[in-house]
């Protein structure tokens, strides 16, 4: 294990929720626990068998640890083992403090030229990698991003990273839009009130052809609906958004049809192929961060969070820093 002085640590949607609402499905929160989950810090000090970092070094954190080898960590999904502990998910506390101790094998090295910020955006940017390889985007791809807030926005980066021709992002705010177009998108759609199939029509009309993979990021039943309708057959849709538990959508369409429908659960394996996307200035995350608050306004910071306001908000626990 190592300790780390934490540096910075991002605002994530179930931060929020869990301050508000005390649980996300089966996960309870029955008593007082640690928010945060998004981050980066330096190490203070290593355990005896830690080799590969040393005190001084700066790290991004990935929040998930499988607490013992099973076969989803031999088979390389250790993101689905059972026992993994997870930052600020119930009972597991989070990040979001002074000084924070975690598992060394999680930790993983910044180069110089990737800052404490982009260090703590690898945690949302690599549900985009996990997504985006699930979803098969590759050279050409037609990508439709349902939904355009902090996940629909990492899912347009790496999306156009790994080679997709064009990307239509949808969403009921102009300023997320707007955003979404900053980072990338090729097409933008302002829904208001249409049903889930005039959705896919103007998906399609934009992108002059049926996506081959959609990516839905909302969790909202309506938008389940449309990314069903919207895929091309034979192609692939991705639910990312978690909403209710019970969903209704047009299963039938999607069967004749032969859309995959795939999900994903957080990610595993993307720390260092984020690293290396941010060193070598192949992606810019860095617009997605639109507010910045020291640890003691933390409660500012997540009220702004839940007012949907901005895109990132991010958290400095470290006040002998100056950095921006």
């Amino acid at each position: 294990e190592v300790l780390l002085r934490m540096h910075s640590v991002g605002i994530c949607g179930s931060d929020v929720h869990y301050w508000q609402h005390g649980r996300i499905g089966d996960f309870v929160v029955k008593d007082p626990m640690v928010l945060g989950h998004e981050a980066s810090g330096t190490v203070v000090k290593v355990g005896s068998g830690v080799t590969h970092l040393k005190p001084g070094d700066r790290v991004a954190i990935e929040p998930g640890v499988p607490r013992e080898m099973d076969e989803f960590c031999k088979s390389g999904r250790y993101n689905l083992s059972p026992t993994i502990f997870f930052c600020a998910t119930p009972p597991d506390d989070g990040n979001l403090c002074r000084y924070y101790k975690h598992s060394a094998s999680y930790c993983y090295k910044l180069p110089d030229n990737v800052t404490f910020e982009e260090g703590a955006l690898i945690e949302p940017l690599s549900v985009g990698i996990h997504a985006c390889k699930r979803a098969g985007v590759t050279l050409g791809s037609k990508v439709f991003v349902s939904g355009s807030g902090p996940i629909g926005l990492v899912n347009v980066i790496v999306a156009k990273m790994m080679g997709a021709a064009a990307v239509v992002v949808t969403d009921l705010s102009a300023s997320r839009l707007q955003k979404a177009k900053e980072v990338g998108a090729d097409f933008t759609i302002q829904v208001k009130n249409e049903t889930p199939q005039e959705v896919a029509s103007k998906v399609e009309s934009v992108l002059g052809c049926m996506p081959e993979i959609t990516v839905e990021c909302t969790g909202v039943q309506a938008c389940i609906q449309a990314g069903i309708y919207a895929t091309r057959s034979g192609g692939t849709l991705v639910l990312v958004g978690l909403g209710p538990e019970m969903v209704t959508v047009p299963i039938v369409n999607a069967a004749v049809r032969e859309v995959d429908i795939r999900g994903i659960f957080r990610y595993c394996n993307t720390w260092p192929v984020a690293i290396s996307l941010l060193a070598s200035k192949r992606i810019n995350v860095k617009p997605l961060v639109t507010h910045r608050f020291p640890l003691e306004k933390a409660l500012e910071a997540f009220e702004t969070t839940k007012r949907g306001e901005g895109v990132k908000v991010m958290l400095k626990c470290d006040p002998t820093d100056q950095n921006p």
